[in-house]
């Protein structure tokens, strides 16, 4: 009995200073650094290279749109990509729906 009341008494005097606080401190910078190299590093990567990709498209290359449709460029403007997803058939589409490269236009001349 006389166990648990020690147990159940105030904390001494002299524990509970700043090494208790960095002790403490110390999981939640783990866990920052874990969330920043398993999440915000990957897609700021992921971000970076999708940047590029729209900066670099051009006349003449295939894309894929979000919307599945497979087309070649054959104009660009400032917002918008115009594509040719058949013989006489132009689609125009934002670039934000140009989700990534197929290959090259002179690939499917080769192969038909």
């Amino acid at each position: 009995m006389i166990d648990l009341a020690y147990a159940m008494g105030p904390l001494p005097q002299g524990s509970g200073g700043p090494a208790s606080f960095l002790i403490q401190l110390l999981p939640m910078v783990a866990i920052f650094a874990i969330f920043y190299f398993l999440l915000i590093r990957p897609q700021q990567r992921q971000r970076r290279d999708r940047d590029e990709m729209m900066r670099n498209i051009k006349k003449g290359d295939r894309i894929i749109t979000s919307g599945g449709l497979i087309g070649t460029v054959v104009a660009l403007g400032a917002e918008t990509v115009t594509l040719k997803i058949a013989d006489s058939v132009r689609v125009e589409c934002l670039r934000s729906a140009v989700t990534g490269l197929r290959g090259e236009a002179k690939a499917e001349t080769d192969s038909a």
